[in-house]
């Protein structure tokens, strides 16, 4: 079960996607367009960018949305070593509290 599965199981909050979800599959125009019009529908306020993947996209649809950056999640990988997600533990904490900070 992914990370956002879990989350959204358990606090009752929706994960919307940029991406596909592989790291390898892009965006379409018209997903991207979809996908700026259901955050602006919802009200989303905050964005979260994953560790591993190009925040271009992100960053693009955030500014047309005007919502707000919210940290970097790990929700896969690993943070290098001394890094604020670099054990299992350290990782989902860090999720946590981003991402309960956003909601204050």
């Amino acid at each position: 079960m992914t990370l956002s599965a879990i989350f959204g199981r358990a606090y009752h909050v929706t994960f919307l996607a940029a991406q596909g979800l592989s790291s390898e599959s892009e965006a379409s125009a018209a997903q991207v367009a979809a996908l700026i019009k259901q955050i602006k529908a919802d009200g989303v306020h905050t964005w979260f960018m994953e560790n591993q993947l190009d925040p271009r996209l992100v960053k693009q649809i955030a500014s047309a949305t005007g919502a707000q950056p919210g940290g970097e999640l790990y929700p896969e990988a690993l943070s290098k070593p001394g890094g604020v997600a670099d054990s299992y533990v350290k990782m989902m904490r860090h999720n946590v509290e981003l991402i309960a900070n956003s909601m204050k």
